[in-house]
């Protein structure tokens, strides 16, 4: 099912056109609205009557994730607080959070977006979705929500965890579509098999996953334990959350919402436009959104575009699945981490040296993350109350600030290698061939 032909089928003169429209728009409401960015402008020597082509795009300048930390809390947003209908968030690498406000529009687009991706899964109104991402600041569950809700279909908002519960209103409920991060789907999927219930008994016919990077082999696993079919969906907080672009039923790439979001593909050392095809860095500009409109966003992850008619009958540009990334930043069960909040942990604790190291891994779908860190000069290992209560301590303070739970191993100082150039501080052993 195609839930928007109109916007989803579109030709690309008409696509283009729409755009190039919405871009103008949005590049004068930015200039008007965010002073930060009407002074990035400025200095670029760029103004809003400039856009004339959507190829002058390139002449405007980039937004990062510092100039959001520069701007924290509410510095970039466009609209006043009785304005703003919802605040999400993710993490930043300062320790303080991304905060993106939206606007009711802005929301109903984000649930229009999903709704798409949604369809693309062959869900209709007549389904039940089964959403098993964390609700919260975290866009996953509320965005799935909102997708479904938009669709008209039956929400079932489980949230995540309580794997057994889950299978049970699955069950019940005779869910049809699940929504959830893929290592969750995998976990699930594992429980099915050991409670000896046979996937052709459960409805569930469908899985949109997304949150986390995962594997070709992951999704065989979960489409065989669960009996489904498995879509990606790819989304961040600061464009607007999940439903950015989603696989249809040819998995040849994801759709992008281009009516919504315009794609660029950059390389990441020029920061200069590639052509579709090349692999760079990938780069959304929102083309409606009114609560914290983003022009030119590096969202810092590596892929390809694809044009050409897909097969499932859409149209629009198609984003590769994501091969790395150009900064540090980690994904780890569907959230956030950067090295920089560990370290700023680490500080808080005279205990400690600031010689670290973080040691990522998937085992049986899960990810985990552990930090090894040193003890400082003087300290011995040998008192094991000691030990115990500063691993407590230090595990909480990592819980309180990366919203997950993070193992920690303590070293004598001097146990870890010494560079004599850039540390290397994340060690990531999951494979995502």
């Amino acid at each position: 099912m195609i839930w928007n032909k109109e916007m989803e089928c579109a030709d690309r003169e008409t696509m283009r056109a729409l755009q190039l429209e919405r871009l103008q728009e949005t590049v004068k409401y930015e200039y008007e609205h965010v002073p930060h960015y009407a002074a990035k402008m400025d200095k670029a020597g760029v103004k809003p009557e400039d856009i004339v082509t959507l190829e002058d795009i390139a002449l405007l300048p980039f937004i990062n994730k510092e100039d959001l930390a520069e701007n924290y809390p509410t510095g970039l947003f466009a609209q006043p607080m009785e304005n703003i209908v919802r605040i999400q968030s993710s993490s930043g690498t300062t320790g303080k959070p991304k905060i993106i406000g939206y606007t009711k529009g802005d929301m109903e687009d984000w649930g229009e977006a999903v709704a798409r991706g949604l369809a693309m899964c062959g869900a209709g109104p007549n389904d039940t979705v089964h959403v098993a991402y964390g609700y919260g600041l975290f866009t996953g569950g509320l965005g799935a929500h909102a997708g479904a809700e938009t669709l008209g279909a039956t929400v079932l908002p489980m949230s995540t965890g309580n794997t057994a519960r889950q299978i049970m209103f699955m069950q019940d409920m005779k869910s049809d579509i699940l929504c959830c991060t893929p290592s969750y789907a995998l976990t699930i999927a594992e429980a099915v098999e050991r409670a000896g219930i046979d996937p052709a008994d459960l409805q569930i016919r469908a899985g949109l996953f997304g949150a986390e990077p995962w594997t070709q082999s992951m999704r065989e696993k979960i489409e065989k334990g669960l009996g489904i079919r498995a879509h990606d969906i790819y989304g961040l907080t600061e464009i607007t959350g999940p439903g950015v672009a989603t696989s249809c039923e040819a998995n040849n790439g994801m759709h992008i919402q281009e009516d919504l979001f315009y794609p660029e593909i950059v390389d990441p050392n020029t920061l200069k436009p590639l052509p579709p095809g090349e692999t760079g860095e990938l780069v959304f500009t929102t083309l409606k959104k009114r609560g914290v409109p983003m022009v030119r966003y590096r969202t810092r992850d590596i892929c390809y575009l694809m044009e050409g008619k897909c097969s499932c009958g859409r149209t629009s540009v198609r984003m590769s699945r994501v091969f790395g990334r150009t900064d540090d930043m980690l994904i780890v069960k569907g959230v956030n981490v950067f090295p920089s909040q560990v370290e700023t942990v680490i500080a808080k604790f005279n205990e400690l040296t600031l010689n670290y190291k973080i040691l990522v891994d998937r085992k049986g779908g899960s990810d985990s993350i552990e930090l090894m860190v040193e003890f400082a000069e003087g300290l011995i290992i040998d008192d094991i109350d000691f030990v115990e209560n500063m691993r407590k301590r230090v595990e909480h303070a990592l819980r309180e600030i990366l919203q997950i739970g993070c193992k920690v191993r303590f070293l004598n100082a001097g146990t870890l290698p010494r560079s004599e150039g850039k540390a290397v501080r994340v060690e990531d052993r999951r494979k995502y061939e």
